[in-house]
Protein backbone atom coordinates (compact mmCIF):
# COMPACT_ATOMS: atom_id res chain seq x y z
CA UNK A 1 0.00 0.00 0.00
CA UNK A 2 1.36 3.42 -0.92
CA UNK A 3 1.14 6.64 1.05
CA UNK A 4 0.56 9.57 -1.29
CA UNK A 5 0.37 13.33 -1.07
CA UNK A 6 -3.32 13.39 -0.17
CA UNK A 7 -2.54 12.17 3.35
CA UNK A 8 -1.49 14.79 5.89
CA UNK A 9 1.04 12.86 7.96
CA UNK A 10 4.54 14.17 7.20
CA UNK A 11 7.21 11.51 6.86
CA UNK A 12 10.15 11.92 9.22
CA UNK A 13 13.26 9.83 9.85
CA UNK A 14 16.03 9.78 12.47
CA UNK A 15 18.49 11.12 9.91
CA UNK A 16 19.50 14.76 9.48
CA UNK A 17 21.17 17.18 7.08
CA UNK A 18 24.50 15.92 8.39
CA UNK A 19 23.81 12.25 7.76
CA UNK A 20 25.77 10.48 5.04
CA UNK A 21 24.59 8.00 2.44
CA UNK A 22 26.55 5.26 4.22
CA UNK A 23 24.77 6.01 7.49
CA UNK A 24 21.35 5.99 5.85
CA UNK A 25 21.88 2.61 4.20
CA UNK A 26 23.62 0.90 7.10
CA UNK A 27 22.02 -2.48 7.75
CA UNK A 28 20.04 -2.48 4.47
CA UNK A 29 20.60 -5.56 2.30
CA UNK A 30 20.18 -4.93 -1.44
CA UNK A 31 21.53 -8.24 -2.69
CA UNK A 32 19.41 -9.38 -5.62
CA UNK A 33 18.31 -5.81 -6.39
CA UNK A 34 19.27 -3.89 -9.51
CA UNK A 35 19.74 -0.14 -9.70
CA UNK A 36 20.42 2.53 -12.33
CA UNK A 37 21.98 5.87 -11.34
CA UNK A 38 22.13 8.53 -14.04
CA UNK A 39 25.10 10.84 -13.82
CA UNK A 40 26.78 8.29 -11.57
CA UNK A 41 30.33 9.25 -12.53
CA UNK A 42 30.52 12.53 -10.61
CA UNK A 43 29.25 14.45 -7.60
CA UNK A 44 26.49 12.94 -5.51
CA UNK A 45 25.87 10.37 -8.24
CA UNK A 46 29.11 8.62 -7.33
CA UNK A 47 28.19 8.52 -3.65
CA UNK A 48 24.67 7.30 -4.42
CA UNK A 49 26.09 4.49 -6.54
CA UNK A 50 28.70 3.72 -3.87
CA UNK A 51 26.09 3.32 -1.13
CA UNK A 52 23.84 1.11 -3.24
CA UNK A 53 26.77 -1.06 -4.33
CA UNK A 54 28.05 -1.33 -0.75
CA UNK A 55 24.63 -2.68 0.24
CA UNK A 56 24.95 -5.41 -2.40
CA UNK A 57 22.91 -4.04 -5.32
CA UNK A 58 23.87 -4.50 -8.94
CA UNK A 59 24.46 -0.89 -9.99
CA UNK A 60 24.54 0.48 -13.53
CA UNK A 61 26.08 3.94 -13.85
CA UNK A 62 24.44 5.65 -16.84
CA UNK A 63 26.74 8.36 -18.18
CA UNK A 64 27.72 10.38 -21.26
CA UNK A 65 31.47 9.90 -20.69
CA UNK A 66 32.07 6.16 -20.81
CA UNK A 67 35.73 6.54 -19.92
CA UNK A 68 34.96 8.42 -16.73
CA UNK A 69 32.13 6.02 -15.97
CA UNK A 70 34.39 3.00 -16.37
CA UNK A 71 36.98 4.48 -14.02
CA UNK A 72 34.34 5.20 -11.37
CA UNK A 73 32.74 1.77 -11.77
CA UNK A 74 36.12 0.07 -11.32
CA UNK A 75 36.89 2.21 -8.27
CA UNK A 76 33.52 1.48 -6.69
CA UNK A 77 33.79 -2.25 -7.36
CA UNK A 78 37.17 -2.28 -5.65
CA UNK A 79 36.08 -0.10 -2.73
CA UNK A 80 32.83 -1.96 -2.02
CA UNK A 81 33.91 -5.49 -2.92
CA UNK A 82 30.92 -5.65 -5.26
CA UNK A 83 31.92 -6.69 -8.78
CA UNK A 84 28.45 -5.92 -10.14
CA UNK A 85 29.06 -2.23 -10.80
CA UNK A 86 28.58 -1.50 -14.48
CA UNK A 87 28.59 1.43 -16.85
CA UNK A 88 26.32 2.17 -19.82
CA UNK A 89 26.08 5.10 -22.26
CA UNK A 90 23.30 7.63 -21.76
CA UNK A 91 22.96 11.18 -23.06
CA UNK A 92 19.74 12.61 -21.65
CA UNK A 93 19.63 15.43 -24.20
CA UNK A 94 19.65 12.86 -27.04
CA UNK A 95 16.38 10.96 -27.27
CA UNK A 96 17.99 8.31 -29.48
CA UNK A 97 20.48 7.62 -26.69
CA UNK A 98 17.68 7.32 -24.12
CA UNK A 99 15.75 4.97 -26.40
CA UNK A 100 18.84 2.83 -26.93
CA UNK A 101 19.39 2.51 -23.19
CA UNK A 102 15.81 1.45 -22.47
CA UNK A 103 15.72 -0.92 -25.46
CA UNK A 104 18.81 -2.80 -24.30
CA UNK A 105 17.80 -3.12 -20.66
CA UNK A 106 16.87 -6.68 -19.78
CA UNK A 107 15.16 -8.00 -16.68
CA UNK A 108 13.65 -6.23 -13.68
CA UNK A 109 14.82 -2.90 -12.31
CA UNK A 110 14.31 -2.23 -8.61
CA UNK A 111 15.79 1.27 -8.25
CA UNK A 112 16.04 4.15 -10.73
CA UNK A 113 17.80 7.29 -9.50
CA UNK A 114 17.29 10.18 -11.92
CA UNK A 115 20.32 12.08 -10.68
CA UNK A 116 22.07 13.63 -13.69
CA UNK A 117 21.49 17.24 -14.63
CA UNK A 118 22.76 20.58 -15.82
CA UNK A 119 22.46 23.85 -13.91
CA UNK A 120 22.20 27.46 -15.07
CA UNK A 121 23.76 26.66 -18.44
CA UNK A 122 23.99 29.14 -21.34
CA UNK A 123 21.08 29.08 -23.75
CA UNK A 124 21.16 26.00 -25.95
CA UNK A 125 18.62 23.85 -27.72
CA UNK A 126 18.26 20.25 -28.78
CA UNK A 127 17.72 19.38 -32.46
CA UNK A 128 13.99 19.34 -31.62
CA UNK A 129 14.22 22.96 -30.46
CA UNK A 130 13.75 22.19 -26.76
CA UNK A 131 15.49 24.33 -24.16
CA UNK A 132 18.48 22.29 -22.98
CA UNK A 133 17.91 22.33 -19.22
CA UNK A 134 14.27 21.29 -19.54
CA UNK A 135 15.28 18.70 -22.13
CA UNK A 136 18.04 17.20 -19.99
CA UNK A 137 16.74 17.51 -16.46
CA UNK A 138 13.11 16.64 -17.20
CA UNK A 139 12.37 15.28 -20.67
CA UNK A 140 15.37 12.94 -20.77
CA UNK A 141 14.54 11.46 -17.40
CA UNK A 142 10.82 11.33 -18.25
CA UNK A 143 11.56 9.29 -21.37
CA UNK A 144 14.01 7.09 -19.46
CA UNK A 145 11.56 6.28 -16.68
CA UNK A 146 8.71 5.71 -19.13
CA UNK A 147 10.86 3.38 -21.21
CA UNK A 148 11.95 1.45 -18.12
CA UNK A 149 8.46 1.22 -16.64
CA UNK A 150 7.97 -2.44 -17.66
CA UNK A 151 11.26 -3.33 -15.94
CA UNK A 152 10.25 -1.36 -12.85
CA UNK A 153 6.84 -3.02 -12.76
CA UNK A 154 8.46 -6.44 -13.13
CA UNK A 155 10.60 -5.82 -10.05
CA UNK A 156 7.67 -5.53 -7.65
CA UNK A 157 7.97 -2.62 -5.24
CA UNK A 158 10.35 -0.61 -7.40
CA UNK A 159 11.46 2.89 -6.43
CA UNK A 160 12.12 5.89 -8.67
CA UNK A 161 14.05 8.84 -7.23
CA UNK A 162 13.82 12.24 -8.93
CA UNK A 163 16.62 14.60 -7.87
CA UNK A 164 15.21 18.13 -7.78
CA UNK A 165 16.52 21.24 -6.02
CA UNK A 166 15.49 24.17 -3.85
CA UNK A 167 15.94 26.07 -7.13
CA UNK A 168 12.44 24.86 -7.99
CA UNK A 169 11.37 27.80 -5.82
CA UNK A 170 12.62 30.11 -8.58
CA UNK A 171 9.94 29.16 -11.10
CA UNK A 172 6.89 27.03 -11.76
CA UNK A 173 6.60 25.30 -15.11
CA UNK A 174 5.57 28.13 -17.42
CA UNK A 175 3.29 26.16 -19.73
CA UNK A 176 2.71 29.11 -22.05
CA UNK A 177 6.43 29.29 -22.86
CA UNK A 178 8.32 26.27 -21.55
CA UNK A 179 10.99 26.53 -24.23
CA UNK A 180 11.75 30.27 -23.77
CA UNK A 181 10.64 31.14 -27.28
CA UNK A 182 8.74 34.27 -26.24
CA UNK A 183 10.44 35.41 -23.04
CA UNK A 184 14.13 36.25 -22.71
CA UNK A 185 16.23 33.28 -21.71
CA UNK A 186 17.27 33.29 -18.06
CA UNK A 187 19.53 30.39 -17.02
CA UNK A 188 18.29 30.35 -13.42
CA UNK A 189 14.61 30.51 -14.35
CA UNK A 190 15.16 27.71 -16.86
CA UNK A 191 16.91 25.64 -14.20
CA UNK A 192 14.20 26.35 -11.65
CA UNK A 193 11.47 25.37 -14.11
CA UNK A 194 13.21 22.08 -14.87
CA UNK A 195 13.56 21.32 -11.15
CA UNK A 196 9.87 22.02 -10.58
CA UNK A 197 9.21 19.58 -13.41
CA UNK A 198 11.22 16.95 -11.54
CA UNK A 199 8.85 17.28 -8.56
CA UNK A 200 5.70 17.29 -10.69
CA UNK A 201 6.94 14.14 -12.41
CA UNK A 202 7.13 12.40 -9.03
CA UNK A 203 3.61 13.52 -8.16
CA UNK A 204 2.07 12.24 -11.40
CA UNK A 205 4.18 9.11 -11.84
CA UNK A 206 3.47 8.18 -8.24
CA UNK A 207 -0.24 8.37 -9.01
CA UNK A 208 -0.15 6.67 -12.40
CA UNK A 209 2.20 3.86 -11.48
CA UNK A 210 0.85 2.96 -8.05
CA UNK A 211 -0.95 -0.01 -9.57
CA UNK A 212 2.41 -1.41 -10.67
CA UNK A 213 3.77 -1.13 -7.15
CA UNK A 214 6.17 1.64 -8.24
CA UNK A 215 6.78 4.52 -5.84
CA UNK A 216 8.23 7.83 -7.05
CA UNK A 217 9.59 10.65 -4.89
CA UNK A 218 11.55 13.85 -5.43
CA UNK A 219 14.19 15.47 -3.28
CA UNK A 220 16.46 18.42 -2.66
CA UNK A 221 19.95 16.98 -2.04
CA UNK A 222 21.37 20.16 -0.52
CA UNK A 223 24.02 22.61 -1.62
CA UNK A 224 27.05 20.57 -2.62
CA UNK A 225 30.16 21.87 -4.42
CA UNK A 226 30.31 19.60 -7.50
CA UNK A 227 30.77 19.74 -11.25
CA UNK A 228 27.10 20.74 -11.46
CA UNK A 229 28.23 24.33 -10.87
CA UNK A 230 30.51 24.38 -13.92
CA UNK A 231 28.37 27.03 -15.62
CA UNK A 232 28.25 29.27 -12.53
CA UNK A 233 30.88 31.98 -12.12
CA UNK A 234 33.08 32.10 -9.04
CA UNK A 235 31.52 35.44 -8.14
CA UNK A 236 28.05 33.91 -8.19
CA UNK A 237 29.23 30.92 -6.16
CA UNK A 238 30.67 33.29 -3.57
CA UNK A 239 27.36 35.14 -3.42
CA UNK A 240 25.54 31.82 -2.96
CA UNK A 241 27.93 30.82 -0.17
CA UNK A 242 27.44 34.19 1.55
CA UNK A 243 23.68 33.71 1.46
CA UNK A 244 23.90 30.33 3.18
CA UNK A 245 22.62 31.18 6.62
CA UNK A 246 19.70 30.44 8.90
CA UNK A 247 17.18 30.69 6.06
CA UNK A 248 18.65 28.00 3.87
CA UNK A 249 20.71 24.85 3.64
CA UNK A 250 24.38 24.80 4.59
CA UNK A 251 26.95 23.39 2.20
CA UNK A 252 27.21 19.62 2.35
CA UNK A 253 29.80 17.05 1.35
CA UNK A 254 28.89 14.76 -1.58
CA UNK A 255 28.45 11.93 0.94
CA UNK A 256 25.88 14.02 2.81
CA UNK A 257 24.30 15.24 -0.40
CA UNK A 258 23.61 11.67 -1.52
CA UNK A 259 21.91 10.71 1.75
CA UNK A 260 18.36 11.73 0.84
CA UNK A 261 18.61 10.04 -2.57
CA UNK A 262 19.74 6.83 -0.90
CA UNK A 263 17.02 7.10 1.73
CA UNK A 264 14.35 7.24 -0.98
CA UNK A 265 16.05 4.56 -3.06
CA UNK A 266 16.51 1.94 -0.40
CA UNK A 267 15.49 2.70 3.18
CA UNK A 268 12.64 0.72 4.77
CA UNK A 269 11.74 3.92 6.63
CA UNK A 270 9.99 5.27 3.51
CA UNK A 271 8.45 2.01 2.32
CA UNK A 272 5.29 2.74 0.34
CA UNK A 273 5.75 6.52 0.37
CA UNK A 274 5.12 8.09 -3.03
CA UNK A 275 4.56 11.43 -4.76
CA UNK A 276 6.39 13.50 -2.16
CA UNK A 277 9.34 15.89 -1.85
CA UNK A 278 12.12 15.43 0.69
CA UNK A 279 15.04 17.48 2.01
CA UNK A 280 17.63 16.63 4.67
CA UNK A 281 16.23 13.08 4.90
CA UNK A 282 12.76 14.33 5.90
CA UNK A 283 9.63 15.06 3.95
CA UNK A 284 9.72 18.81 3.36
CA UNK A 285 7.07 21.11 4.71
CA UNK A 286 5.49 23.94 2.72
CA UNK A 287 7.86 26.65 1.52
CA UNK A 288 8.20 29.56 3.90
CA UNK A 289 8.56 32.90 2.10
CA UNK A 290 11.97 34.44 2.57
CA UNK A 291 13.71 31.08 2.87
CA UNK A 292 15.10 28.48 0.48
CA UNK A 293 13.55 25.59 2.34
CA UNK A 294 10.39 23.60 1.82
CA UNK A 295 8.40 22.81 -1.28
CA UNK A 296 6.40 25.26 -3.39
CA UNK A 297 2.68 24.60 -3.59
CA UNK A 298 2.85 24.72 -7.40
CA UNK A 299 5.39 21.86 -7.42
CA UNK A 300 2.89 19.49 -5.77
CA UNK A 301 -0.16 20.70 -7.72
CA UNK A 302 -1.85 17.58 -9.13
CA UNK A 303 -3.42 19.48 -12.03
CA UNK A 304 -0.04 20.91 -13.08
CA UNK A 305 1.48 17.44 -12.71
CA UNK A 306 -1.13 15.92 -15.02
CA UNK A 307 -0.72 18.72 -17.56
CA UNK A 308 3.07 18.41 -17.55
CA UNK A 309 2.79 14.67 -18.10
CA UNK A 310 0.58 15.19 -21.14
CA UNK A 311 2.80 17.95 -22.55
CA UNK A 312 5.89 15.78 -22.07
CA UNK A 313 4.30 12.71 -23.61
CA UNK A 314 3.21 14.79 -26.60
CA UNK A 315 6.68 16.26 -27.11
CA UNK A 316 8.24 12.80 -26.93
CA UNK A 317 5.51 11.08 -28.97
CA UNK A 318 4.91 8.60 -26.17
Amino acid sequence: MTRNTTEKTRVTTPFTAGSTAAEVIEGVDLRGRRAVVTGGASGIGVETARALAAAGAEVTIAVRDLGAGKRVADDLALATGNARVRVAPLDLMDQASVAAFTATWEGPLHILVNNAGVMASPEARTPEGWESQFATNHLGHFALAAGLRPALAAAGGARVVSVSSSAHLRSPVVFDDIQFRERPYDPWLAYGQSKTANVLFAVEAGRRWAGDGIVVNALMPGAIPTNLQRHVTEEELQRMRAQMGGDGPAWKTPEQGAATSVLLAASPLVEGVTGRYFEDCQEAGPHRPGTRRGVAEYALDPEAATLLWQVSADLLDL
